[in-house]
């Protein structure tokens, strides 16, 4: 079972330009088949079309077995949405979904398609729950004498406030050598939380440190660092965002003040951040 002609042209269109496959150089298109696919792509097998990444990767969807073209196709929409984010559009992830689950692959996520009735976004959380968790915020303001148990609680309530709108938050959790304040699932993507109630505004240093954990990860590992009292004026000269955005605490009591979505607000302040270089896009900014 090989690709038709019409699924090798979607293929192409976004995976291959010229002789290349996305943005992977010869060693990393290597250790992506070899490490998500358990297959050397360098092997002659898959030498016959030419030795270019985009002539291999033909090669391979006309070569290999099914399940392991699926496999394939799969982690690299994962790459393309952190490498060209406005190809990975809903319509291209339902066709190229398509394709996988034809080989005998897992359907890629959010691109099964829901029959009637046809819910697009979550079911709006109920108003008491809603109340509840912006006085749970404010409530945080009155533990001035207690700063070190009101940042666990900041942290706590952050998981709280993604959950509710379904963002399938992950409470703090410590790997070898650092700590990550949470973790959450927004549009397929994995985010890594970093939260600071501190009175002093976050500087450049603090950003960098946590951006170095980001960038320690896979390549669609995004980060959203929240920081109460905001970043100060020189950080956002020093510091130049490359997969985080940035919240304060003005941006959280305005969303919840008006009940918007957090997932709308992280989506917006991702799109800022690519289209204006503006990690830190106020949310009274975006939602005027």
């Amino acid at each position: 079972m090989t690709l038709r002609p019409i699924e090798a042209k979607l293929v192409d269109d976004l995976f291959v330009q010229g002789g290349y496959v996305l943005n992977f150089t010869n060693q990393t298109f290597t250790e992506f088949f070899r490490h998500e696919v358990g297959v050397e792509i360098y092997d002659d097998v898959y030498g016959f079309r030419g030795n270019s990444k985009g002539k291999r990767l033909v090669a391979f969807t006309q070569k290999a077995q099914p399940k392991a073209i699926a496999k394939a196709l799969a982690g690299l929409w994962e790459y393309l949405q952190a490498d060209r984010p406005d190809d990975a559009t809903d319509d291209n992830r339902k066709k190229l979904s398509a394709i996988i689950e034809r080989l005998g692959g897992r359907p890629l996520p959010g691109a099964a398609v829901v029959e009637e009735p046809k819910v697009t976004q979550p079911l709006r959380p109920a108003e008491g729950i809603l109340a509840a968790l912006e006085s749970e915020f404010l409530a945080l303001e009155a533990m001035t004498d207690r700063p070190h148990e009101r940042g666990y609680a900041f942290e706590r309530f952050l998981k709280r406030w993604l959950d509710t709108w379904g963002l399938d938050a992950r409470a703090s959790f410590r790997t070898i050598g650092e700590q990550i304040d949470g973790s959450f699932q927004h549009d397929g993507t994995t985010y890594l939380v970093e939260a600071k109630w501190h009175r002093a505004q976050t500087d450049a240093t603090m950003l960098h440190s946590f951006q170095g954990k980001i960038e320690e990860r896979t390549i669609w590992t995004r980060g959203l660092h929240v920081s109460h009292a905001g970043y100060s004026t020189p950080s956002s000269t020093a510091f130049t965002s490359r997969r985080i955005i940035l919240m304060d605490g003005q941006d959280i009591y305005i969303a919840l003040n008006r009940r918007l979505d957090p997932a709308i607000v992280i989506r917006e302040k991702a799109r800022a951040a690519s289209e204006r270089k503006n990690p830190f896009a106020k949310v009274l900014e975006l939602f005027p």
